[in-house]
């Protein structure tokens, strides 16, 4: 069923024919008591009000892509922003680009290519742009140009008062502050300006290894990451055996901006590869469909590492690929990423060398007979890493909230979000004030 709200917002409640459709996320099929899509500004702020008139918990959702399922909630509202979707360029000497919170990146990736312009966001067409900006973006070009947020340069916001603001620097800077990098603790994000880069042909590059000799391969990629200019960034998977048909692997990809082979020559020699796959392609074609099969519920854990050291590569060498459905992804950082001030944003790992993220794939009773071994081998990680991203995590523990805002970051944006959300409506993240 659907009940109005005013001349413009429809509640959608079970039993609506779009309510089975629209509570589906990418991950999670959440039981919301409503849904309600907004298109604007003030939509949102009407939505906010409703929600704590009903004494509803909210959550607000962008893409639904949240794999510790904060795009939804349970017997609660979720206010959709998936129409708002615009991507406009309105150029000017810092190729200012004003994105709803509701694109996604592979729409926004497209859309600039047309102007010649890219933005370095994630590595997924239908992310959305409002969660993955708000808790940092770690893309294809983030050694070049830092994570998707260090390009915002101001916000429309909705508080939880309703408030229509906009941030930047000299508006509400406080409130800019916690949006980069605040994964939405103190404000709903409706739109983003966002200065786009001049980027167009890209060098990508697919590399697969055996895994017979995964620490030379750690070795040689951590000794290439660290020679390799800002141009290049790399990513290294260790893959499990998929069937006794397909053993284990290792599969380096890169992207380096502008049209030069030669720049990956350095991954395709690490050992003998067994493909190697390189193209000059337009930066969205290096954004990939991501999927699911039904039932899956990765679980999923992140952390950062200052210096991949022999010792931390050590351990994963000695137990990457004896866990079964466990994927292992180093993310090469540095770069510009790291150029940033750590107090400048509320994303403060500016000093880190690499992102650890380690997923079990399959369905949560595929998890149950490896939970063992894979805390294990989390718990030997442990003394290597420092810090976490927000946007990579499924269930979120204290010690994540921890590691996400480090001490000074997390009493900062828990300021933010006493001054502008002291009653915690916006919650459903990793949150500051619980």
């Amino acid at each position: 069923m659907t009940q109005q709200i005013d001349d413009e917002l429809v509640l959608i409640e079970p039993g609506d024919p779009d309510y089975d459709t629209l509570r589906r996320g990418f991950v999670y099929t959440g039981t919301p008591a409503g849904i309600i899509r907004c298109r604007n500004a003030a939509d949102v702020a009407e939505a906010v009000a409703y929600a704590q008139r009903r004494g509803l918990p909210l959550a607000v959702r962008s893409g639904g892509h949240s794999g510790a399922a904060l795009s939804t909630v349970g017997g609660g509202l979720v206010i959709d922003l998936s129409p708002i979707n615009h991507v406009e360029v309105l150029g000017g000497p810092d190729n200012l680009v004003r994105l709803g919170t509701g694109a996604t990146w592979g729409k926004v990736a497209e859309v600039l290519a047309g102007h010649g312009l890219a933005i370095s966001s994630g590595d997924t067409t239908s992310v959305g742009v409002g969660g993955l900006m708000l808790g940092g973006g770690i893309g294809w070009m983030v050694r070049k140009y830092g994570l998707a947020l260090d390009s915002l340069v101001a916000a429309e916001v909705v508080t939880a008062d309703s408030r229509i603001l906009r941030v930047s620097a000299d508006d509400h800077p406080d409130l800019f502050w916690a949006v980069r990098g605040g994964a939405g603790n103190a404000a709903a994000v409706i739109t983003f300006e966002v200065a786009a880069k001049r980027e167009s042909q890209v060098t990508f590059a697919r590399i697969v290894y055996p895994a017979d000799n995964l620490a030379a391969l750690l070795t040689g990629w951590r000794d290439a990451l660290r020679a390799a200019p800002d141009e290049l960034t790399t990513f290294l998977q260790i893959m499990p055996a998929f069937g006794e048909e397909t053993p284990p692997s290792v599969v380096v990809l890169a992207c380096y901006s502008g049209d030069d082979p030669a720049a990956i020559t350095p991954l395709s020699r690490l050992g003998t590869p067994v493909s190697v796959d390189v193209d000059a392609v337009p930066y969205p074609k290096v954004l990939e469909d991501a999927f699911l099969p039904d039932g899956w519920q990765p679980m999923v854990r992140n952390r950062f590492i200052r210096a991949l050291d022999d010792d931390l590569i050590g351990e994963l060498a000695a137990r990457a690929t004896s866990i079964p459905m466990m994927v292992i992804e180093l993310r090469g950082l540095g770069g510009a990423m790291n150029r940033v001030r750590a107090e400048a944003t509320a994303f403060a790992h500016r000093d880190t060398e690499a992102m650890l993220q380690i997923v079990a794939l399959g369905t949560p009773q595929d998890h149950q007979p490896i939970m063992k071994d894979y805390e294990a081998f989390w718990e030997a990680l442990t003394p290597y890493t420092s810090g976490a991203y927000a946007n990579f995590l499924t269930a979120i523990t204290e010690d994540d909230v921890a590691a996400v805002y480090p001490e000074a970051t997390r009493t900062r944006l828990a300021a933010v979000n006493r001054a502008y959300d002291p009653h915690n409506v916006f919650h459903r993240n990793i949150n500051v004030n619980p």
